[in-house]
Formats: structure tokens, sequence, C-alpha cells
């Protein structure tokens, strides 16, 4: 068995392909519209062997889903954790849970799906300004 993907619905499709791609770093790896069901699906990943985010887009869609009480978060493995904070932060995305402990971060995409980010390897050495910084919010 393999994992293939989660499926996420959306509202606005381009501001979460924004997210994912230029902010997260994940490729878009396929897109399908399907104009008879009046919906989108764009497959996102770090590359298109490995485990995929699943974009659905309901073109006729409104309002706000409601994140299901099954749904924990997504996890993403990344090679420099305050790196990636740090770019993440000047995007404007909010870091919820900062990586205090150079290991472990959380922040949430524009649908407010959870993503827990992780260093590769042996935790960084804890520094400022993660360090001392506050959680925001909940993950």
């Amino acid at each position: 068995m393999k994992f293939l993907h989660t499926m996420i619905r959306v509202l606005d499709l381009d501001k979460s392909i924004d997210f994912y791609t230029r902010k997260l770093g994940l490729s878009v790896t396929h897109r399908y519209d399907v104009e008879a069901g009046r919906f989108t699906l764009v497959f996102l990943g770090t590359d298109s062997e490995g485990p995929q985010i699943e974009l659905t887009h309901n073109w006729d869609g409104t309002e706000a889903y409601s994140v299901g009480r099954n749904f924990g978060h997504l996890a993403y493995e990344v090679d420099d954790i305050y790196a990636l904070c740090e770019h993440l932060q000047q995007e404007g995305v909010v870091i919820l849970r900062p990586p205090r402990d150079g290991h472990m971060a959380f922040v949430r995409c524009p649908d407010n799906v959870s993503i827990e980010l992780l260093q590769k390897g042996a935790a960084l050495l804890p520094q400022e300004p993660w360090l001392s910084m506050a959680n925001t919010g909940e993950w």
C-alpha cells in the first residue's frame, strides 16, 4: 500500500495554488477541469511520484468549508525549518506554532488547513526570533 493523495476543498483556487506553489514550494503535477461536473482538480507535490495534495474547486461554491473533525493536518519534512518559516513570514503567512525547538512548526493555508513542518534529520539548535515567539491561534 502507498499513500496517494489528500483532498482539500478550496474556495479560491488561484490563492490556494499560489500558497502551495510559490510560498510552500510544491509543484503542480496535474490539472483537470471538468466542465460537466463544474469542478477543477489540481494535484500538487514535491515530485510527480510521491504523495500528492488534490485541491478540489467546485466552480459554484461560495461558502467556506468547515474543517472536518477527522482531519488533522498535512505534514512535510523540510531541509531548513528556520529558512522556510522566515520565507513564509515574508510572504504574509502567520506562523501559528513557531519552530522554537528547531524541529516543528505549524501554519495554515488560505482554506484553514493546518500544515505541520518538520525539520529533516536532527533538530536545529534553538535560535531567535523563534525561541521566544509565542503561539498564535490554533493549529
